[in-house]
Protein backbone atom coordinates (compact mmCIF):
# COMPACT_ATOMS: atom_id res chain seq x y z
CA UNK A 1 0.00 0.00 0.00
CA UNK A 2 0.92 3.77 -0.79
CA UNK A 3 0.78 6.40 1.78
CA UNK A 4 -2.19 8.94 0.51
CA UNK A 5 0.14 12.07 0.74
CA UNK A 6 2.84 10.31 -1.34
CA UNK A 7 3.47 12.67 -5.11
CA UNK A 8 2.05 10.48 -8.09
CA UNK A 9 5.29 10.87 -9.83
CA UNK A 10 6.78 8.50 -7.08
CA UNK A 11 3.29 6.20 -6.82
CA UNK A 12 3.81 5.84 -10.36
CA UNK A 13 7.41 4.32 -10.19
CA UNK A 14 6.47 2.42 -7.39
CA UNK A 15 3.31 0.53 -9.37
CA UNK A 16 5.45 0.25 -12.19
CA UNK A 17 8.72 -1.32 -10.38
CA UNK A 18 6.07 -3.61 -9.01
CA UNK A 19 4.74 -4.92 -12.23
CA UNK A 20 7.97 -5.39 -13.46
CA UNK A 21 9.75 -7.36 -10.61
CA UNK A 22 6.40 -9.49 -11.09
CA UNK A 23 7.91 -10.88 -15.04
CA UNK A 24 10.66 -12.76 -12.50
CA UNK A 25 13.34 -11.23 -15.10
CA UNK A 26 15.40 -9.47 -12.32
CA UNK A 27 15.72 -12.98 -10.49
CA UNK A 28 17.77 -14.28 -13.56
CA UNK A 29 21.03 -14.97 -12.66
CA UNK A 30 22.52 -13.55 -16.01
CA UNK A 31 20.14 -10.49 -15.88
CA UNK A 32 21.66 -9.23 -12.90
CA UNK A 33 25.01 -9.67 -13.72
CA UNK A 34 24.73 -7.97 -16.86
CA UNK A 35 23.12 -4.88 -15.06
CA UNK A 36 25.80 -4.95 -12.40
CA UNK A 37 28.26 -4.68 -15.41
CA UNK A 38 26.45 -1.79 -16.98
CA UNK A 39 26.41 0.02 -14.09
CA UNK A 40 30.03 -0.35 -14.01
CA UNK A 41 31.19 0.50 -17.30
CA UNK A 42 28.25 3.41 -16.84
CA UNK A 43 30.24 4.82 -13.86
CA UNK A 44 33.53 5.01 -15.69
CA UNK A 45 32.34 6.34 -18.96
CA UNK A 46 30.85 9.56 -16.49
CA UNK A 47 33.92 9.80 -14.21
CA UNK A 48 34.63 13.28 -15.18
CA UNK A 49 30.86 14.58 -14.52
CA UNK A 50 30.98 13.01 -10.87
CA UNK A 51 34.38 14.53 -10.03
CA UNK A 52 32.93 17.75 -11.45
CA UNK A 53 29.77 17.40 -9.95
CA UNK A 54 31.11 16.74 -6.32
CA UNK A 55 33.52 19.32 -6.37
CA UNK A 56 30.86 21.61 -6.75
CA UNK A 57 29.34 20.70 -3.73
CA UNK A 58 32.34 19.72 -1.56
CA UNK A 59 35.39 21.28 -3.19
CA UNK A 60 36.41 17.48 -3.27
CA UNK A 61 39.72 16.58 -5.30
CA UNK A 62 39.83 14.22 -7.70
CA UNK A 63 42.03 11.74 -5.44
CA UNK A 64 39.55 12.18 -2.60
CA UNK A 65 36.77 11.40 -4.63
CA UNK A 66 38.09 8.04 -6.30
CA UNK A 67 39.38 6.99 -3.05
CA UNK A 68 36.08 7.19 -1.35
CA UNK A 69 33.48 7.17 -3.33
CA UNK A 70 34.43 5.52 -6.92
CA UNK A 71 37.08 3.03 -6.01
CA UNK A 72 34.42 1.44 -3.04
CA UNK A 73 32.07 1.38 -5.52
CA UNK A 74 33.68 -0.36 -8.02
CA UNK A 75 35.16 -2.86 -5.49
CA UNK A 76 31.26 -3.57 -4.71
CA UNK A 77 30.43 -3.91 -8.12
CA UNK A 78 33.22 -6.36 -8.61
CA UNK A 79 32.42 -8.42 -5.69
CA UNK A 80 28.70 -9.03 -6.41
CA UNK A 81 29.63 -9.79 -10.32
CA UNK A 82 32.01 -12.34 -9.13
CA UNK A 83 29.61 -13.77 -6.38
CA UNK A 84 25.96 -13.56 -7.14
CA UNK A 85 25.34 -17.11 -8.43
CA UNK A 86 27.18 -18.07 -5.31
CA UNK A 87 25.04 -15.85 -2.58
CA UNK A 88 22.21 -17.04 -4.80
CA UNK A 89 21.96 -20.78 -4.70
CA UNK A 90 19.99 -22.72 -2.48
CA UNK A 91 22.01 -23.96 0.46
CA UNK A 92 21.22 -27.81 1.82
CA UNK A 93 20.48 -28.53 5.62
CA UNK A 94 20.32 -31.56 7.71
CA UNK A 95 16.36 -32.95 7.48
CA UNK A 96 16.32 -35.00 10.54
CA UNK A 97 14.07 -38.44 10.86
CA UNK A 98 11.20 -36.97 11.63
CA UNK A 99 11.08 -35.88 8.04
CA UNK A 100 12.52 -39.32 6.46
CA UNK A 101 12.91 -39.54 3.21
CA UNK A 102 12.98 -35.83 2.10
CA UNK A 103 15.73 -32.88 1.59
CA UNK A 104 15.52 -29.51 3.27
CA UNK A 105 16.75 -26.21 1.91
CA UNK A 106 17.43 -22.20 2.18
CA UNK A 107 16.16 -20.37 -0.64
CA UNK A 108 17.03 -16.92 -1.21
CA UNK A 109 15.20 -14.70 -2.84
CA UNK A 110 14.26 -10.94 -3.91
CA UNK A 111 12.09 -9.07 -1.33
CA UNK A 112 10.74 -6.74 -4.23
CA UNK A 113 10.32 -3.29 -5.27
CA UNK A 114 13.21 -1.87 -2.54
CA UNK A 115 13.48 2.01 -1.59
CA UNK A 116 17.42 3.34 -0.76
CA UNK A 117 17.61 6.59 0.51
CA UNK A 118 21.04 7.93 1.02
CA UNK A 119 22.77 10.93 3.19
CA UNK A 120 24.89 13.80 1.40
CA UNK A 121 28.10 13.23 3.25
CA UNK A 122 29.27 10.86 0.53
CA UNK A 123 26.56 11.05 -1.99
CA UNK A 124 27.91 8.74 -4.54
CA UNK A 125 29.28 5.88 -2.37
CA UNK A 126 26.20 6.24 0.02
CA UNK A 127 23.90 5.74 -2.47
CA UNK A 128 25.55 2.88 -4.68
CA UNK A 129 26.54 0.45 -2.41
CA UNK A 130 23.23 -0.50 -0.83
CA UNK A 131 21.67 0.14 -4.37
CA UNK A 132 24.02 -2.55 -5.58
CA UNK A 133 23.31 -4.96 -2.57
CA UNK A 134 19.89 -4.79 -3.69
CA UNK A 135 20.11 -5.32 -7.51
CA UNK A 136 22.44 -8.52 -6.94
CA UNK A 137 19.67 -9.43 -5.03
CA UNK A 138 16.88 -9.41 -7.27
CA UNK A 139 15.54 -6.63 -6.58
CA UNK A 140 14.29 -3.09 -8.24
CA UNK A 141 15.30 0.20 -7.16
CA UNK A 142 14.31 3.87 -6.48
CA UNK A 143 17.12 5.77 -5.33
CA UNK A 144 16.56 8.71 -3.36
CA UNK A 145 19.81 10.66 -2.98
CA UNK A 146 19.70 13.65 -0.90
CA UNK A 147 19.28 16.83 -1.59
CA UNK A 148 21.81 18.46 -0.02
CA UNK A 149 24.52 17.97 -2.11
CA UNK A 150 22.56 18.77 -4.79
CA UNK A 151 25.19 18.94 -7.97
CA UNK A 152 25.96 15.11 -6.67
CA UNK A 153 21.97 14.18 -6.54
CA UNK A 154 21.74 15.67 -10.22
CA UNK A 155 24.62 13.88 -11.94
CA UNK A 156 23.78 10.51 -10.37
CA UNK A 157 20.00 11.36 -11.33
CA UNK A 158 20.83 11.77 -15.31
CA UNK A 159 23.22 9.29 -15.74
CA UNK A 160 21.25 6.12 -13.93
CA UNK A 161 18.16 7.73 -15.80
CA UNK A 162 19.37 8.17 -19.13
CA UNK A 163 21.06 4.52 -19.01
CA UNK A 164 18.91 2.37 -17.04
CA UNK A 165 14.73 1.13 -17.24
CA UNK A 166 12.80 3.37 -15.10
CA UNK A 167 10.26 0.21 -14.25
CA UNK A 168 14.01 -1.40 -12.72
CA UNK A 169 16.47 0.95 -11.82
CA UNK A 170 15.45 4.96 -11.41
CA UNK A 171 16.41 8.09 -8.96
CA UNK A 172 14.09 10.49 -8.00
CA UNK A 173 15.32 13.90 -7.05
CA UNK A 174 13.81 16.60 -4.13
CA UNK A 175 12.10 16.52 -1.24
CA UNK A 176 13.85 16.56 2.15
CA UNK A 177 15.36 12.95 3.75
CA UNK A 178 13.09 12.71 7.40
CA UNK A 179 15.38 11.21 10.08
CA UNK A 180 15.75 7.04 10.63
CA UNK A 181 12.99 6.94 13.38
CA UNK A 182 10.02 8.63 10.93
CA UNK A 183 11.19 6.42 7.85
CA UNK A 184 10.83 3.14 9.96
CA UNK A 185 8.40 4.03 11.78
CA UNK A 186 6.19 4.80 8.46
CA UNK A 187 7.60 1.46 7.36
CA UNK A 188 6.58 -0.53 10.11
CA UNK A 189 2.91 0.24 9.13
CA UNK A 190 2.77 -2.05 6.41
CA UNK A 191 5.17 -4.73 7.85
CA UNK A 192 8.57 -3.38 5.46
CA UNK A 193 11.76 -4.30 6.48
CA UNK A 194 13.86 -1.72 6.99
CA UNK A 195 17.62 -1.52 7.18
CA UNK A 196 19.12 2.01 8.94
CA UNK A 197 22.42 3.55 9.00
CA UNK A 198 22.18 6.12 11.89
CA UNK A 199 25.48 7.56 12.94
CA UNK A 200 26.32 8.67 16.22
CA UNK A 201 28.86 9.65 18.36
CA UNK A 202 31.97 7.10 18.08
CA UNK A 203 34.40 6.88 20.33
CA UNK A 204 38.03 6.12 20.08
CA UNK A 205 39.57 5.29 23.46
CA UNK A 206 43.63 5.71 23.70
CA UNK A 207 44.82 3.59 26.49
CA UNK A 208 48.80 4.34 28.36
CA UNK A 209 49.64 1.58 26.26
CA UNK A 210 49.07 2.50 22.69
CA UNK A 211 51.40 3.81 20.59
CA UNK A 212 51.21 7.48 20.44
CA UNK A 213 52.56 8.30 17.37
CA UNK A 214 50.82 5.94 15.06
CA UNK A 215 47.46 6.44 16.80
CA UNK A 216 47.79 10.01 16.77
CA UNK A 217 48.81 9.64 12.83
CA UNK A 218 45.63 7.82 11.88
CA UNK A 219 43.45 9.02 14.20
CA UNK A 220 43.90 12.55 12.45
CA UNK A 221 43.61 10.91 8.58
CA UNK A 222 40.31 9.21 9.73
CA UNK A 223 38.63 12.85 11.89
CA UNK A 224 39.89 15.25 8.94
CA UNK A 225 39.06 13.64 6.05
CA UNK A 226 35.95 14.78 4.27
CA UNK A 227 36.13 17.65 6.89
CA UNK A 228 35.23 15.30 9.14
CA UNK A 229 31.83 14.96 7.66
CA UNK A 230 31.93 10.95 8.02
CA UNK A 231 29.25 8.81 9.82
CA UNK A 232 32.04 6.64 10.96
CA UNK A 233 34.46 9.52 11.89
CA UNK A 234 36.30 9.41 15.64
CA UNK A 235 33.70 11.74 17.10
CA UNK A 236 35.89 11.70 20.34
CA UNK A 237 39.15 10.46 21.99
CA UNK A 238 39.32 9.44 25.20
CA UNK A 239 42.66 9.42 26.12
CA UNK A 240 44.61 8.47 29.70
CA UNK A 241 46.12 10.64 31.39
CA UNK A 242 49.60 9.63 31.13
CA UNK A 243 49.84 9.91 28.21
CA UNK A 244 47.60 13.20 27.24
CA UNK A 245 50.24 15.58 26.73
CA UNK A 246 52.54 13.34 24.16
CA UNK A 247 48.88 12.94 22.29
CA UNK A 248 48.11 16.26 21.86
CA UNK A 249 51.46 17.11 20.54
CA UNK A 250 51.48 14.25 18.01
CA UNK A 251 48.54 15.36 17.07
CA UNK A 252 49.10 18.72 16.24
CA UNK A 253 52.34 17.41 14.32
CA UNK A 254 50.35 14.95 12.45
CA UNK A 255 47.76 18.06 11.16
CA UNK A 256 50.39 20.16 10.36
CA UNK A 257 52.68 17.72 8.63
CA UNK A 258 49.51 16.82 6.55
CA UNK A 259 48.63 20.66 5.60
CA UNK A 260 44.83 20.77 5.24
CA UNK A 261 43.93 22.71 2.77
CA UNK A 262 41.90 23.21 -0.72
CA UNK A 263 44.83 24.14 -2.56
CA UNK A 264 46.69 20.63 -1.24
CA UNK A 265 43.87 18.77 -2.44
CA UNK A 266 43.61 16.87 0.80
CA UNK A 267 40.22 18.72 2.69
CA UNK A 268 36.74 19.84 1.65
CA UNK A 269 34.00 22.62 2.10
CA UNK A 270 31.37 22.07 4.82
CA UNK A 271 28.70 21.14 3.24
CA UNK A 272 26.40 24.40 3.39
CA UNK A 273 26.10 26.92 5.41
CA UNK A 274 23.45 25.69 7.70
CA UNK A 275 25.89 23.25 9.06
CA UNK A 276 28.96 25.34 8.67
CA UNK A 277 27.00 28.02 11.42
CA UNK A 278 26.05 24.85 13.05
CA UNK A 279 29.84 23.80 13.59
CA UNK A 280 30.41 27.36 14.61
CA UNK A 281 28.05 27.42 17.58
CA UNK A 282 29.72 24.09 18.65
CA UNK A 283 32.90 25.66 19.07
CA UNK A 284 31.29 28.23 21.20
CA UNK A 285 32.62 28.36 24.72
CA UNK A 286 35.14 25.88 24.78
CA UNK A 287 39.06 25.84 24.97
CA UNK A 288 40.64 25.10 21.79
CA UNK A 289 44.16 23.70 21.67
CA UNK A 290 44.39 24.06 18.32
CA UNK A 291 42.91 25.27 14.71
CA UNK A 292 39.63 27.32 15.27
CA UNK A 293 39.68 28.93 12.09
CA UNK A 294 36.94 29.70 9.80
CA UNK A 295 36.30 31.28 5.97
CA UNK A 296 32.07 31.75 5.70
CA UNK A 297 32.75 32.88 1.94
CA UNK A 298 34.65 29.74 1.54
CA UNK A 299 32.91 27.37 4.29
CA UNK A 300 36.33 26.32 5.57
CA UNK A 301 36.62 25.06 9.33
CA UNK A 302 40.20 24.71 9.92
CA UNK A 303 41.08 21.18 12.10
CA UNK A 304 40.29 21.66 15.44
CA UNK A 305 41.10 19.97 18.64
CA UNK A 306 39.23 20.86 22.02
CA UNK A 307 40.60 20.06 25.73
CA UNK A 308 38.82 20.59 29.17
CA UNK A 309 35.32 19.76 27.66
CA UNK A 310 32.41 19.73 29.87
CA UNK A 311 30.57 16.54 29.43
CA UNK A 312 27.63 18.77 29.27
CA UNK A 313 28.43 20.68 26.33
CA UNK A 314 26.27 20.71 22.98
CA UNK A 315 30.10 19.47 21.49
CA UNK A 316 29.40 16.41 23.60
CA UNK A 317 25.49 16.21 23.27
CA UNK A 318 25.50 15.51 19.33
CA UNK A 319 27.10 14.14 16.67
CA UNK A 320 29.69 16.39 15.45
CA UNK A 321 29.55 15.75 11.89
CA UNK A 322 32.84 17.98 10.97
CA UNK A 323 36.66 18.95 11.55
CA UNK A 324 36.17 19.49 15.36
CA UNK A 325 38.32 16.71 17.79
CA UNK A 326 37.12 16.79 21.63
CA UNK A 327 39.95 15.05 23.67
CA UNK A 328 38.61 13.99 27.33
CA UNK A 329 41.38 12.99 29.77
CA UNK A 330 40.74 9.56 31.71
CA UNK A 331 42.52 7.65 34.44
CA UNK A 332 40.65 4.59 35.03
CA UNK A 333 39.74 2.76 31.99
CA UNK A 334 36.48 1.89 34.11
CA UNK A 335 35.62 5.03 34.00
CA UNK A 336 35.95 5.34 30.74
CA UNK A 337 33.69 2.26 29.19
CA UNK A 338 31.19 3.66 31.87
CA UNK A 339 31.25 7.29 29.86
CA UNK A 340 30.72 5.45 26.64
CA UNK A 341 27.94 3.33 28.01
CA UNK A 342 26.05 5.88 29.41
CA UNK A 343 25.56 6.94 26.00
CA UNK A 344 23.47 5.70 23.03
CA UNK A 345 25.52 2.78 21.53
CA UNK A 346 28.02 4.20 18.86
CA UNK A 347 28.14 3.43 15.38
CA UNK A 348 32.13 2.52 15.24
CA UNK A 349 34.70 2.56 18.41
CA UNK A 350 38.08 2.56 17.82
CA UNK A 351 40.70 1.36 20.23
CA UNK A 352 44.05 2.28 20.39
CA UNK A 353 46.79 -0.21 22.61
CA UNK A 354 49.04 -2.68 22.45
CA UNK A 355 47.52 -4.52 26.03
CA UNK A 356 45.37 -7.27 24.77
CA UNK A 357 43.47 -7.20 28.41
CA UNK A 358 42.41 -4.00 27.45
CA UNK A 359 41.37 -4.36 23.98
CA UNK A 360 39.68 -7.19 25.04
CA UNK A 361 37.88 -5.92 27.70
CA UNK A 362 36.69 -2.90 26.08
CA UNK A 363 35.59 -4.98 23.37
CA UNK A 364 33.50 -7.19 25.62
CA UNK A 365 32.25 -4.66 27.58
CA UNK A 366 31.43 -2.23 24.93
CA UNK A 367 27.95 -2.57 22.56
CA UNK A 368 28.80 -0.77 18.71
CA UNK A 369 27.90 -1.39 15.46
CA UNK A 370 32.02 -2.07 13.95
CA UNK A 371 35.27 -0.83 14.68
CA UNK A 372 38.60 -1.41 14.90
CA UNK A 373 41.65 -1.84 17.14
CA UNK A 374 44.99 0.58 16.99
CA UNK A 375 42.96 1.96 13.06
CA UNK A 376 40.17 4.02 12.43
CA UNK A 377 37.20 4.18 9.25
CA UNK A 378 39.45 1.18 7.74
CA UNK A 379 36.88 -1.14 9.12
CA UNK A 380 34.69 0.03 6.32
CA UNK A 381 36.79 -1.13 3.47
CA UNK A 382 36.75 -5.16 4.54
CA UNK A 383 33.86 -5.89 2.70
CA UNK A 384 34.11 -9.41 4.49
CA UNK A 385 33.03 -6.89 7.45
CA UNK A 386 29.18 -6.27 8.06
CA UNK A 387 28.57 -2.24 8.04
CA UNK A 388 25.64 -1.26 10.21
CA UNK A 389 24.70 -0.36 13.52
CA UNK A 390 23.25 -1.19 16.73
CA UNK A 391 20.44 0.52 19.12
CA UNK A 392 20.25 4.23 18.07
CA UNK A 393 22.94 4.38 15.78
CA UNK A 394 20.86 1.77 13.24
CA UNK A 395 19.50 -1.34 12.57
CA UNK A 396 20.83 -4.00 10.01
CA UNK A 397 24.18 -4.28 7.66
CA UNK A 398 25.34 -4.17 4.07
CA UNK A 399 28.61 -4.51 2.18
CA UNK A 400 29.89 -7.53 -0.04
CA UNK A 401 27.23 -10.90 1.22
CA UNK A 402 25.70 -9.19 4.33
CA UNK A 403 24.19 -6.28 1.55
CA UNK A 404 22.48 -9.35 -0.33
CA UNK A 405 20.91 -11.11 2.75
CA UNK A 406 19.48 -7.60 4.19
CA UNK A 407 18.04 -7.79 0.65
CA UNK A 408 16.72 -10.79 0.54
CA UNK A 409 14.27 -13.39 1.74
CA UNK A 410 15.52 -16.84 3.10
CA UNK A 411 12.93 -19.28 2.42
CA UNK A 412 13.01 -22.61 4.10
CA UNK A 413 12.08 -25.62 2.01
CA UNK A 414 11.06 -28.98 3.20
CA UNK A 415 11.07 -31.34 -0.32
CA UNK A 416 9.63 -34.97 0.93
CA UNK A 417 9.58 -38.37 -1.47
CA UNK A 418 6.64 -40.65 -1.96
CA UNK A 419 6.63 -43.96 -1.81
CA UNK A 420 7.77 -44.20 2.08
CA UNK A 421 5.26 -42.78 4.95
CA UNK A 422 5.37 -43.91 8.75
CA UNK A 423 2.53 -43.97 10.59
CA UNK A 424 3.42 -42.56 14.19
CA UNK A 425 2.30 -38.96 14.00
CA UNK A 426 -1.26 -40.04 12.42
CA UNK A 427 -4.15 -41.31 14.52
CA UNK A 428 -5.13 -43.32 16.24
CA UNK A 429 -2.96 -42.07 18.66
CA UNK A 430 -1.43 -44.85 21.41
CA UNK A 431 1.05 -45.13 24.36
CA UNK A 432 3.62 -47.13 22.02
CA UNK A 433 3.12 -44.38 19.15
CA UNK A 434 4.19 -41.61 21.83
CA UNK A 435 7.22 -44.04 23.48
CA UNK A 436 8.74 -44.57 19.95
CA UNK A 437 8.35 -40.58 19.58
CA UNK A 438 10.14 -39.69 22.10
CA UNK A 439 12.93 -42.53 21.85
CA UNK A 440 13.41 -40.67 17.94
CA UNK A 441 13.40 -37.39 19.23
Amino acid sequence: MIEKNVPSGIKYAVRSQHDFFATHLTKSIQFRKSQLTKLSQILKNNEQKLYDAISLDFNKSTFETHLTELLPIYRELKLAISNVKRWSSEKHVTTGLENFPAKSFIKPEPLGVTLVISAWNYPYNISLIPAISSLAAGNTVILKPSEIASHASSVLSEIINENFDPNYFHVIEGGSTKVGKIVYEAAAKHLTPVTLELGGKSPSIVTEHADIAISAKRLVWAKFLNAGQTCIAPDYVLIHSSVKSQFLSSLVNEIEMAKYSFDNNNYVQIVNETHFNRLLRLLQETTIFYGGLSNKSTRFIQPTILTHVELSHPVMQEEIFGPILPVLEYSDLNQAIQYVNSQHKPLSCYVYSTNKSQVNKILEEISFGGGAVNDSLMHIANHNLPFGGVGHSGLGAYHGEHGFKTFSHYKSILWKKNGFEPTLKYSPYSETKLKWIKRFV
